[in-house]
């Protein structure tokens, strides 16, 4: 079995949850068994999952592995299904705040039943009070429809433990938490009972998560994914019994992407680096970067180039839409709102080409970083601001229907700081979108290719990426070429050229484990 470790499968997913959705989607195009495994528990994991088009049958939950609920049939739960032990008990609905307010026969209130309105009104937890109006426990039900975490608080209203359970009621896994010197509520330790009955202690989620690790590997010989580094560096390098164990690397391993051979590490990525011939092989998502890590860490382990995107078959044969039909200077970035995007630069960029070509807008898709409460958005905004460029500069949100947005802008501005590939940018050009771009390492730089399919300019210089853009709207017929370029570029990412690379590892990956590395 082929595992990709991630911590979880949320309804606002960066480049690696799409990447991953991307790579499992081409594997069972070619019947080759894998799941994507999950770290953290979630209650709306398995809907998020199937909104993705993850099937219960390519999804692997530590916690659902523990508590056997990696595949239960969703039943609806309302609240006339949850028993609080009591009769005569009065209910009211507060449909303002989705929940409803059940009270003893003194009128002292008893709980709190929270529903998803979107959901049949489908129970989401339930908040239960002492005789003296305390909160003491609250049960978070699985959107599957059943009471799968106890949260048990203590007086001061702050959690004390957590315990996960059996669809039958048994607890299998408990966490406890304590104040640190900071004041801070921590994880202090976990408590285990596997499905042997056997009683594990550990002190970190990392120590659990290895454990599960070892548990799904205890016959050996399979191959595991590392999508984020972090969650699984050091368990990976010590399992027990043979597997094939790959890091995969998303992002620059150096912290200043355009310094790879000097720069201090990417500090995501630190251990593994330092660890990197005990992993049996490395993926890189371009050339340049496999280039740029074999020359500094010399590594003995098995390197692969493997784009993390990939084109459907549908896309490349889609009509294109020629410029004519698309919005005149249209501008578009798709990305989280977050420093290392460098979004300011391209605002800047944007000012001075609307300056020259008035039509000229800019649309931002993607959530906000919510880093030193969302520092980088309230940035942008007062830039934006400062530049007279309400009109023109919008903060769209988060998108599903990437394709409609693309279908109809005409340029996609990248200014990055760093990157380890960038889908969007990649998906951009399938649509014909003409890229302009840092020369920034890595994927940007590759995916565009400069005179051909978009721009290319140098890094920081954000003078050039407006005139450029310029260039491409006063010129019709360059823009048409262009856009030509784009879709004729994208075929590099068909699903057949990708495969090749996954079908490579795969091999490898067998013939090591028959040797027994």
């Amino acid at each position: 079995m082929l595992y990709f470790i991630n911590f979880g499968m949320p309804d606002y997913k960066s480049g690696i949850e799409h990447a991953e959705l991307k790579r499992l989607r081409l594997f069972e195009q070619h019947h080759y068994p894998c799941k994507i495994i999950t770290r953290d528990w979630s209650r709306i994991l398995h809907k998020t999952a199937a909104n993705a088009g993850v099937d219960d049958q390519h999804l692997l939950s530590m916690f659902d592995y523990f508590q056997g609920t990696d595949k239960v049939p969703k039943r609806r739960v309302t609240v006339d299904d949850i028993d609080l032990g009591m009769t005569n008990l009065s209910r009211v609905k507060d449909e303002t705040n989705q929940r409803y307010l059940i009270s003893r026969p003194d009128n002292r209130l008893l709980a709190r039943v929270n529903y998803d309105r979107q959901d049949e009104e489908q129970v989401t937890t339930v908040e239960l009070f002492d005789g003296y109006g305390n909160l003491y426990r609250v049960d978070n039900y699985d959107s599957r429809g059943f009471r799968s975490l106890l949260q048990w608080y203590s007086p001061d209203n702050k959690i004390d433990n957590e315990e996960w359970l059996t669809p039958e009621g048994q607890v299998v896994i408990r966490s406890f938490h304590k104040l640190d010197a900071r004041g801070k509520l921590t994880i202090t330790g976990w408590w285990l009972q596997d499905r042997k009955q056997y009683v594990h202690q550990f002190a970190t989620m990392d120590q659990l998560f290895a454990y599960f690790l070892n548990v799904i590997n205890e016959t050996g010989k399979n191959t595991f994914i590392l999508d984020r580094s972090l969650l699984a560096d050091d368990a990976l390098i010590h399992l027990e019994c043979p597997a094939y164990t790959v890091m995969h690397l998303h992002n620059s391993q150096a912290g200043n992407a355009q310094e790879p051979l000097h720069s201090i590490l990417n500090n995501n990525y630190e251990y593994a680096l330092v660890n990197i011939n005990k992993y049996s092989a490395y993926i890189c998502a371009t050339a340049r970067q496999t280039k740029d890590v074999i020359a500094r860490f010399h590594p003995t382990c098995d390197m692969y180039t493997i784009p993390v995107g990939i084109i459907p078959e549908k896309q490349l044969n889609a009509s294109r839409v020629p410029e004519e039909q698309r919005t005149f200077g249209k501008i578009i970035a798709v990305a989280r709102i977050a420093r290392e995007k460098n979004l300011g630069d391209l605002i800047k960029a944007v000012k001075i080409a609307h300056d020259q070509v008035p039509a000229v807008t800019l649309d931002l898709y993607g959530y906000p970083d919510s880093a030193n409460n969302y520092e980088e958005k309230r940035k942008l905004t007062k830039l934006i601001q400062d530049l007279d460029l309400k009109d023109v500069v919008t903060f769209k949100g988060y998108t599903n229907d990437v394709e409609a947005v693309e279908n109809d802008a005409q340029i996609f501005g990248l200014t990055s700081t760093m990157e380890g590939f960038n889908l969007s940018i990649m998906e951009a050009i399938s649509h014909g979108v003409v890229g302009v771009t840092y020369d920034v390492n890595y994927g940007p730089n590759d995916i565009v290719q400069d005179g051909q399919n978009g721009y290319v300019v140098g890094y920081g210089d954000y003078r050039a990426v407006a005139k450029r853009i310029i260039e491409l709207l006063q010129d019709p017929a360059l823009m048409q070429k262009m856009s030509d370029g784009a879709y004729d570029s994208a075929v590099r990412y068909s699903p057949d050229n990708v495969w090749q690379g996954w079908e490579k590892l795969i091999k490898t990956a067998q013939e090591r484990l028959k040797e027994g590395r």
